[in-house]
């Protein structure tokens, strides 16, 4: 099993595609499946709750609610650990500071360059391949 914040483009992604062999598709189901471990905190439940539920994403509540219920059921609650970084956008803090949280975790995003350039920052399609590697897809 592999530990990842995933970050909310992801799942939004994920929940919205129409092809099931795309990248954020294949993470998801990997989320599901328990071969990806989700780590999250309270911040980042709450903006995963506010970001799915726009009307403009049109995901319906029951997904939603399987999609938090998974997470909390499933993932390890991590806390935010000071990077010292600078964000383009101070709300995508989160997710790299409780990514660091947790030995090996890789925080698994659509939006590289707004992260600092680590290996523990991966794409959709990147996570795939580690998926791969470890034999888990």
């Amino acid at each position: 099993m592999i530990y990842a914040v995933i970050d909310t483009n992801v799942i939004v992604s994920a929940h919205i595609t129409k092809n099931p062999t795309a990248a954020t598709a294949l993470v998801w189901e990997s989320v599901l499946q328990g071969k990806i471990i989700p780590v999250f905190n309270n911040e980042i439940i709450e903006e995963y709750l506010e970001v799915l539920n726009r009307k403009k994403f049109n995901i319906p509540e029951s997904l939603i609610d399987m999609a938090i219920g998974r997470i909390l059921k499933n993932g390890v609650r991590g806390e935010r650990i000071m990077s010292g970084e600078i964000f383009p956008d101070l709300q995508d803090a989160v997710f790299y500071e409780v990514a660091l949280s947790k030995d090996d975790a890789y925080l698994v995003t659509g939006n590289t360059k707004h992260f600092p350039q680590t290996p523990i920052v991966v794409t959709p399609t990147d996570m795939v391949e580690i998926l791969r590697r470890n034999q888990l897809l």
